[in-house]
């Protein structure tokens, strides 16, 4: 069975090009989430004023993966701990969440996160938000498997364990 959760993680073409090669991942999307205007662009949520993060919607083969590991992969490739920021991306549009569609997702985010904790790999406070989707707005066509696109571009994202 195909599950998707949508995550946030900073800028959301690196966290793209990670996942992307994750197994039992079949399919990505880049896209904005958690704001409040409809329909918005890139050039509206960069702005950092529509509430909307940068996020990727993940759609995973559940026979091979779940959502445990695909948190887990996700707090190892992004810092956690900053509020707001990922490397030089600076805004609320960068913060690091986890949008849950159902309880087992939300379970699951809020285990992970302990367990994160737990292992000590993150000296400072997660500031991981954990909160419903509401609804995921597909990112313009130029973003969707950019660093496919653009192999020089731009990325601060990178596996930390």
């Amino acid at each position: 069975m195909i599950k998707t959760c949508v995550l946030a993680g900073g800028c959301f073409w690196g966290v793209e090009e990670l996942f992307r090669k994750q197994k039992g991942v079949v399919k990505t999307r880049v896209g904005y989430t958690g704001g409040t205007l409809e329909n918005p662009t890139y050039e509206d949520v960069k702005k950092g004023h529509t509430g909307h993060a940068e996020a990727i919607e993940v759609s995973f083969d559940d026979s091979q993966t779940n959502y445990k590991n695909i948190f887990h992969y996700f707090f190892s490739i992004h810092d956690p701990t900053t509020l707001n920021q990922q490397g030089n991306d600076i805004g609320s549009q960068y913060r690091s969440a986890i949008f849950y569609n159902s309880d087992e997702e939300k379970r699951d985010a809020f285990e992970t996160i302990e367990e994160v904790k737990q292992a000590g790999f993150w000296q400072k406070p997660i500031q991981t938000e954990v909160i419903p989707l509401k609804t995921f707005y597909s990112a313009e066509e130029y973003h969707q498997d950019y660093l496919q696109k653009n192999p020089g571009g731009y990325t601060c994202h990178f596996e930390r364990y």
